[in-house]
């Protein structure tokens, strides 16, 4: 059963001990980032809100349905390519530095890990700052591919940038948008430019496996620490939620920073109810003094 507390700001003795002189692998989830303004499927924040995000099935199914999530995303990505890292980034990349924290493992895609000066950091889930044609396999950047989005459709997009900037659409976490049903007529997608194949965000969909490379890199990662730091997560996913299944069976302390109940509050050795960017901040001081 998990010591549970809650708090605003200040870590408990608990969880300072715990982590104190020990190596600590973090597993972050997307209540890390929505301080920066990038909102979660199902944290506090999305509560009434209806998230339907497509499949890789629906993705490849059709060229409607890719239409559908490339006009979305085109919208959707001038939020994440602009975002900026929180304190809560800030802190574990500080954490890193100090030697407590051996790595991150992340399900977030918005890249906020490395922006904030981590190095060691496994993206489980992907990135959406690359592509990826799913014929050759190469891969590009997303701000490249913007670009050729607009200038295929830039009367299109001139129309939406201004709903987007009215604050009238609504941004999701992997960067898609609810957008009428007008702005989705006619919208085209550009194919690969080395040979024109179907191109797909570097980032893993519901309904997708992981790659084994990215999987076999978080194990090897895990495996070094003698803590596992979940930061942000209900747990709800299975890839990210095997680590913590991993942790009971071989006898590691999971430790868990987040606003709500997650799918492991029993196995933790420590549950903290909190905004990661208020707690991880003040557990950076405990831990390495003040910065």
């Amino acid at each position: 059963m998990a010591t549970s507390t809650t708090t605003t700001c200040a870590p408990p003795p608990a969880l300072v001990e715990l982590l104190r002189g020990r190596r600590v692998v973090v597993l972050a989830g997307a209540g890390c980032s929505t301080e920066s303004g990038i909102p979660d499927y199902r944290g506090p924040q999305s509560v009434g809100r209806v998230r339907k995000p497509m499949t890789f099935q629906e993705f490849m199914g059709s060229d409607a349905a890719r239409a559908r999530y490339w006009a979305r995303s085109a919208v959707g990505w001038r939020r994440i390519a602009t975002a900026r890292p929180n304190p809560a980034h800030r802190a574990l990349a500080r954490l890193e530095e100090g030697g407590v924290v051996r790595g991150i493992i992340t399900q977030n895609v918005d890249g906020l890990h490395h922006a904030a000066g981590s190095r060691r950091v496994v993206e489980l889930h992907g990135s959406l700052s690359r592509v990826r044609c799913l014929g050759c396999q190469t891969t590009f950047s997303r701000e490249a591919y913007q670009r050729r989005l607009e200038e295929l459709n830039a009367e299109w997009a001139a129309r939406l940038a201004r709903a987007a900037e009215s604050g009238a659409l609504e941004i999701k976490p992997d960067g898609d948008v609810e957008l009428p049903a007008w702005a989705l007529e006619g919208f085209r997608v550009p194919g690969c430019e080395a040979c024109g194949g179907i191109v797909k965000p570097d980032v893993v969909f519901f309904g997708e496996n992981v790659p084994r490379e990215w999987v076999d890199e978080a194990w090897r990662l895990f495996e070094e620490g003698d803590v596992l730091l979940v930061v942000g997560s209900s747990l709800t996913v299975y890839s990210g939620r095997r680590f913590v299944l991993r942790a009971q069976q071989d006898g590691v302390p999971v430790a868990i920073i987040n606003i709500g109940p997650t799918r492991a509050d029993d196995a933790a050795a420590v549950k903290v109810e909190g905004r990661c960017g208020e707690v991880l901040p003040r557990l950076a001081e405990a831990l390495l003094g003040a910065g």
